[in-house]
């Protein structure tokens, strides 16, 4: 049985008429930039994660950049973020004018170590970022005890985490900013890029969107000097017709990994995913660890079963960085990571037949 990573296809079909209404109704009042559809998702989607504010753009990674140049980020500021995540975090603190410091993951959730963050802070230092990865909250109480500690701004990266909870309580929610990605294999994903900032502070909101419309609220009344980030009409809609079916695909997600859970942690040399306490886990990648990480693989593809590596290299050992001068040793959590992560088929619409196939090909490994 062949078994796709995911099945953006399958989900379409799901809701079509209503994707095609949407569609269709951008086209007939010819909405393309900004407009009605726009200001909808908008409101729907600072609703839907517990904000008062939501700044729509084009990407999330825009929406770093944005969140951190509304914050005054500048050069010699140091801003401190995970080894293990997509670049975009990293690229962005740089692009906004800052230097990147990188922290080592937890041992079992792949998200950044609090203690790790304590001892990089320097007086240089500005702000924290932490990555709620594959769609597990980081530990926030630890990381805003911290940066309130030291006076520090946090931005939470939601892009892979839409409605995960950290003891009952929004991610997103907790510090200064929050960005969030749509793009299309995300749990709630446009059909091209899409993204967002949101917060409950009115002023940073605010500043927040004229840096993504030219540097203004209004056409032809330029207060800044903006860039041009903006989340398409086409795309709202989308995403609005999507928004009321997240809660349900968040669940179908959950219950997917439960199966994955049972059938996969009892299999020599696999690790299943650990969510640490006080944490929900929205599993926008379910992720193992295996010590023959490549063999494994190669032998599910062998059998029609599609996986992905997130992310083979961690940041600190990219090319990108390698001025930075990091040392393997520093990093050994996120170093033994990348050599043994596999990410397995994961969507909402995934079947009990697809899982167990998947389950019994690695027990059979």
């Amino acid at each position: 049985m062949a078994v796709p990573f995911a099945d953006l296809h399958l989900q379409h079909q799901t809701i079509k008429r209503e994707i095609d209404a949407a569609i269709a109704g951008v086209i007939a009042d010819s909405a393309f930039i900004r407009g009605s559809y726009v200001d909808a998702f908008e409101r729907e989607f600072a609703e839907a994660a517990e904000v008062k504010h939501c700044v729509s753009c084009a990407n999330g990674t825009d929406a770093l950049y944005l969140a951190m140049k509304a914050l005054k980020v500048k050069p010699g500021d140091e801003v401190i973020t995970t080894a293990h995540s997509w670049i975009s975090t990293a690229a962005m603190i740089t692009h906004a004018g800052a230097s990147v410091v990188f922290c080592d993951t937890e041992a079992a959730t792949f998200t950044i170590d609090p203690a790790a963050i304590e001892a990089a802070i320097t007086s240089r230092t500005v702000g924290i970022i932490p990555v709620h990865l594959y769609g597990q909250p980081a530990d926030m109480d630890a990381i805003m005890a911290i940066a309130a500690k030291h006076g520090l701004w946090v931005i939470e990266d939601c892009a892979q985490a839409h409605l995960a909870r950290y003891n009952g309580q929004m991610v997103g929610t907790f510090g200064a900013a929050a960005t969030y990605s749509f793009y299309p294999g995300k749990n709630l994903g446009a059909m091209g890029d899409a993204g967002a900032v949101v917060t409950n502070d009115g002023a940073l909101a605010e500043h927040m969107t004229m840096l993504a419309r030219h540097g203004g609220l209004v056409k032809h009344q330029h207060q800044i000097e903006g860039v041009n980030s903006r989340l398409d009409g086409l795309q709202a809609a989308i995403l609005s017709a999507k928004l009321p079916h997240l809660a349900a695909w968040t669940e179908a997600r959950q219950a997917a990994a439960k199966v994955y859970d049972a059938g996969l942690g009892q299999i020599e040399d696999v690790i299943v995913p650990a969510v640490a306490p006080r944490r929900s886990h929205v599993y926008h990648l379910y992720t193992i660890r295996h010590p023959r990480r490549d063999a494994l693989a190669a032998h599910l593809k062998a059998n029609g079963v599609q996986t992905a590596i997130n992310y083979p290299v961690a940041l600190p050992f990219l090319a990108a960085y390698q001025r930075l001068g990091y040392r393997t040793e520093q990093f050994p959590n996120a170093y033994r990571d990348q050599t043994q992560i596999l990410s397995l088929p994961m969507f909402a619409e995934i079947t009990r037949p697809q899982l167990d196939e998947v389950i019994d090909l690695v027990r059979k490994f």
